[in-house]
């Protein structure tokens, strides 16, 4: 059975599942080079199709829509568009009160593909699936467990079908809702104001809200922000947050928010800092989060919990959530492309599992991109005219050039996909010398200097760095570090004491682990500084052009494409 999962709005995304393997998941911006596309996932769609050996989209027996109204843009390429049930959608979805005749004036109907459009209509229109976006929230992370016993799901988000923040049951097969909340609860648009108020793009920059917030003092500006975020007991909403319309802008292929009480934001800021700000406004975001997820623990007696949802990529909420509940929680599972672009993976699990019992299925990794090949590679290389080295052991080499503190890209395999590098396509560097995080962000990632790396280590060494750690994998929880390393790896650590980390496994990703342990053996830390293939405001690298654009462009040192060596 194939399920093809298709996510279109912001951060567009197409995932293939066959008989509940999960062969590809990439989201299209990896393709646009615009951050957070939210056009129709075309090129996505025809990566998973010729992933899979398929040549047509009527070959899957699904394709499962993450919205319950699948956008008009979707339909018109899909070929399953109905204009009167669209424009019922479009309006309720908006809420501006426009006239269907409105619609029409803005030329709804004139919209068709050119000639050169790729097809992709349906033959069989019943084959599309329209899946509830939280619920395609829920299924990406339930769907992605070790195991089906009873477990609470939890997903927060901007908002997605009228739902922001939602509880659910998950066992067996079933999911079933709990609560569902909207604008009485809106914690992820309450700490995107704030986003917003500090100038930073809402649905983008929360990140570095919170990368800053360690920097602030929340005891200085403390309450300022309760009237935007709700008060919750238990699992009781006592006190709706006060928000006012939300408004978007599209620029560029990708959607932006707005909300008026950013204004109010911005003059809190100037009165208290932008520090303060972003520390209380973290605060908040931990109170209301672990108020409810607590609540919901004790009042169903369960103790196996799974997140999804935009919200649930604040790793700093992730370590409070673990360090307060790590004796009461069995289980603390993350989906780590916990954002919408896991969306589409979602709601292709959830429309599989509806034919197929699901006995548990471990996320290995997230190696589902595009991947290039040796002799693709030289021929680009050669193309170019480019000097370049052919390398016998790339792990090696690459250890080497990192203990004598240079930059190293490294561009290996099949890309990552969600939010994070993981090892395929990375840029590393030491984290022994504390000025290193301020060398690559100046250097080439041209960004804020306050924002934290993370460091990727082997899996066998995780307890000779964190303080009571999990495993994990994919960088979606940070930890404390041993206060007797922290002097050791200073690029790595941020100013609180914590790491984000990727615990590496030699059988998931090898060459990656041997980087780590040759650098080990050179320098008797078996830890490096790991941050995206990219440079701010841009997608992670996708193909080797792109890798030799960044390297060209940027103050990287030295750039691995599979075995081949290119030194400045």
């Amino acid at each position: 059975m194939y399920v093809l999962g298709i996510h279109t709005g912001h951060d567009s995304a197409a995932a293939i599942l066959k008989d509940g393997e999960i062969l590809a998941d990439v989201a299209e911006e990896r393709f646009t080079r615009l951050k957070h596309c939210n056009n129709v996932p075309v090129s996505a769609i025809a990566y998973c199709l010729n992933t899979a050996g398929l040549n047509d989209i009527n070959e899957v027996d699904y394709i499962a829509v993450s919205w319950k109204n699948p956008p008009s843009d979707l339909q018109i390429v899909l070929g399953t568009y109905e204009l009167s049930r669209i424009k019922q959608s479009i309006k309720k979805a908006l809420g501006l009160g426009l006239s269907v005749a409105g619609f029409a004036g803005m030329g709804v109907e004139k919209r068709k593909l050119p000639i050169y459009y790729p097809d992709l209509r349906l033959s069989n229109k019943n084959k599309l699936i329209p899946v509830e976006h939280h619920l395609a929230h829920a299924a990406s992370t339930y769907f992605t467990r070790p195991t089906n016993d009873r477990c609470l799901i939890f997903t927060i988000d901007g908002a997605g079908d009228g739902v922001s923040t939602a509880t659910w049951m998950g066992e067996g097969n079933s999911i079933r809702p709990l609560q569902k909340l909207y604008r009485e609860a809106a914690i992820g648009w309450a700490y995107s104001v704030v986003t917003e108020g500090l100038h930073w793009w809402h649905g983008d920059g929360e990140g570095k809200t919170m990368g800053l917030a360690p920097y602030g003092d929340a005891s200085k500006c403390r309450g300022v922000l309760d009237r935007y975020f709700p008060v919750l007991r238990g699992t009781e909403v006592v006190r709706p947050g006060k928000l006012g319309e939300g408004y978007y802008w599209v620029e560029n292929g990708a959607t932006q928010f707005h909300f008026d009480e950013a204004y109010e934001v911005e003059k809190l800021i100037k009165k208290h800092g932008r520090e303060n700000i972003a520390a209380e406004a973290q605060r908040k975001l931990e109170e209301c989060v672990m108020e409810y997820v607590f609540g919901w623990t004790e009042k169903e007696r369960c103790y196996n919990t799974a997140y999804a949802g935009g919200v649930f990529l604040n790793v700093k909420l992730n370590q409070r959530i673990w360090y307060k509940l790590g004796n009461q929680i069995r289980e603390q599972h993350i989906y780590p492309n916990a954002g919408d672009s896991g969306l589409a993976l979602g709601a292709a699990l959830w429309v599989y599992h509806q034919h197929t019992p699901f006995d548990g299925r471990p996320l290995g990794h997230l190696y589902q991109g595009p991947e290039y090949g040796s002799e693709f590679i030289k021929k680009l290389l050669d193309e170019r005219s480019l000097k370049y080295e052919k390398v016998e052991n790339p792990a090696q080499q690459a250890a080497g050039l990192l203990a004598e503190n240079k930059i190293v890209a490294w561009f290996q395999g099949r890309m990552e996909c969600g939010p994070r590098a993981l090892g395929n396509r990375s840029i590393l560097m030491s984290p022994l010398k504390a000025k290193n995080k301020d060398i690559i962000n100046s250097r080439v990632k041209f960004r804020e200097a306050f924002r934290p790396f993370c460091p990727s280590l082997l899996w066998e060494k995780r307890f000779d760095y964190f303080v009571d750690p999990r495993d994990e994998y994919f960088m979606i929880t940070s930890f404390y570090v041993h206060p007797a390393k922290r002097d050791k790896i200073p690029a790595v650590v941020h100013v609180d004491g914590t790491v984000r980390p990727q615990m590496v496994k030699r059988e998931i990703n090898p060459l990656y682990w041997d980087v780590i342990n040759e650098f080990g053996k050179l320098t008797g830390e078996y830890i490096i500084l790991n941050t995206s293939f990219n440079i701010k405001g841009e997608p992670i690298i996708n193909t080797p052009r792109e890798a030799l654009r960044c390297f060209y462009d940027s103050g990287l040192d030295a750039l691995f494409l599979r075995n081949y060596l290119l030194m400045k």
